[in-house]
């Protein structure tokens, strides 16, 4: 049993003994004789009385002995008991949210019943949601990400770092052939290209470093922008000395929350080595000053990074907030198969506050309407290797709208099968002030909802289903009206 669990234990035991017996602390301290200091201690588990001082305890608390140090708890504290032992509370990444275990432990003792009713209510709703314990990890980066912006100071200068320490001049594209001679001279790598493809059953894994022997196992399909994102991800895991990492690309499992979060730091520092941070807002800045929206601007700017549409449209939520103040902005990545109807929000991420687009779990219908949908079904049944569009989103409902740029692409893995990439800037003073183009009357304006099912656009022709949860809703609220009406009249 590790030391700490049994101060904890012990700690809980005193308090919840002391709080029943209707005694404050600084009462414990005068009837036991023990300093208040060393029983607030004690409480928090950060000591453990010896035997004297236990039996102190134990007299002046009517207590027995063996009570006060058995691990046993009653069925208020079992819970808590129960939550120390699972070691749920080292899955959660809680000092990155600037959280004590110590203060959390306080929390749950101070009212186990209601806390652990809480926590039960937790794992059942992510229970029927099959929300699993990679999606928590997910979900934990993503609100650090969401916390801090999505921007970190500190890797963009370890970039630069980089930069110098390697002569890596950020001012001309950075190249595969350039960050594998850094992976083989520096880091002595063994890069394999052709391994991966032996085996039908990786499917779409592109990369898989073997730790041992430094070999880089990599897939003979992936393009020279994959590549270079892969070398640029191997190369910040060295950089930054980073130990505790997930060593397939994209990732089979991981054991530990660390992982997910280098996993994270690393693919930062890998896009903002390939996209540096000053030539993406010297190219964004072009686009903002134009009275009008230039799209073949905004695509030469994609295309003047040898990065995917997916790194740049990323790399959009970094600069954005940071370097032109535009922090109201979400970011999300649809799949599709062609000739299906089916389109799944695999990737989102919002800054500042919740958007009205959102992931939806219960299989509900996306709005047709999005500009993010449209490009995945042109691009899927067309010939064009990318397909690029704006869009003026209006949420009636909700009153915002939203300046949205999309682009679509091949999955190059998945026979069929295309993504598309959007971020989409909240249309307010701060961003009329920045975008010169918001004006230009050619960028089309589309009302929207988010899922067929709850919205309220009665003239919709591409709608897929009826808005079945509105018309549940407007049905309930005409027999609550016709319910207060019978009451009135007969009251």
């Amino acid at each position: 049993m590790q030391e700490d669990y049994i101060k904890l234990i012990f700690g809980l035991k005193l308090k919840q003994i002391r709080t029943d017996k209707k005694l404050s602390l600084f009462g414990l301290s005068k009837l036991s004789g023990l300093s208040k200091s060393y029983l607030n201690e004690i409480e928090n588990g950060k000591k453990y009385p010896k035997p004297d001082k236990i039996a102190i305890l134990s007299e002046k608390l009517d207590v027995p002995y063996d009570q006060m140090v058995s691990l046993k708890l009653d069925k208020n504290l079992a819970p808590i008991g129960d939550l120390l032992q699972s070691k749920i509370l080292k899955e959660i990444p809680l000092e990155l949210f600037g959280i004590k275990e110590s203060n959390l432990i306080d929390i749950v003792a101070n009212a186990p019943a209601k806390v652990n009713a809480f926590i039960s209510t937790i794992i059942k709703i992510a229970k029927n949601y099959n929300f699993s314990r990679e999606s928590f990890f997910l979900a934990s980066v993503r609100s650090f990400q969401e916390a801090n912006n999505n921007y970190f100071e500190d890797l963009e200068q370890s970039v630069l770092k980089f930069a110098k320490a390697y002569q890596v001049d950020l001012d001309q594209t950075v190249r595969s052939q350039d960050l594998k001679e850094i992976l083989v001279e520096e880091f002595g790598y063994t890069i394999l290209d052709n391994e991966l493809s032996n085996y039908d059953a990786l499917g779409k894994l592109r990369s898989l470093f073997v730790p041992k022997t430094k070999t880089l196992l990599l897939s003979n399909e992936i393009d020279e922008a994959q590549r270079n994102f892969i070398f640029a991800k191997e190369l910040a895991y060295n950089f930054l000395d980073i130990k505790e990492r997930l060593y397939t690309f994209p990732w089979i499992k991981f054991d530990t929350f660390d992982q997910v979060l280098n996993n994270f730091y690393a693919s930062y520092f890998a896009g903002a080595l390939i996209i540096p941070s000053a030539k993406i807002k010297a190219k964004l800045s072009a686009v903002f000053e134009k009275d009008t929206f230039d799209a073949n601007l905004f695509l030469e700017a994609i295309n003047s990074f040898n990065g995917s549409p997916e790194s740049f449209y990323q790399r959009l939520t970094n600069i954005l907030p940071k370097a032109f103040n535009i922090q109201n902005l979400f970011f999300l990545r649809f799949t599709h198969k062609a000739n299906s109807n089916k389109f799944y929000l695999t990737k989102e991420l919002h800054l500042s506050h919740q958007q009205s687009p959102h992931a939806n779990e219960t299989n509900e219908h996306y709005c047709r309407r999005w500009v993010s949908l449209q490009k995945l079904k042109d691009i899927s049944l067309g010939n064009n290797t990318h397909e690029f569009d704006v869009q003026i989103s209006n949420y009636q409902d909700d009153g915002v709208k939203y300046l949205v740029l999309s682009s679509a692409t091949k999955d190059p893995f998945r026979d069929n099968h295309y993504r598309s990439i959007s971020v989409g800037l909240l249309i307010n003073k701060q961003l009329q002030r920045k975008l010169n183009f918001l004006e230009d009357g050619n960028i089309a304006t589309q009302n929207v909802g988010v899922t067929c099912e709850r919205c309220t656009i009665t003239d919709c022709k591409v709608r897929e289903v009826p808005a079945i949860f509105l018309e549940k809703k407007a049905k309930n609220e005409n027999m609550a009206a016709i319910v207060a009406t019978l009451s009135s009249k007969f009251s």
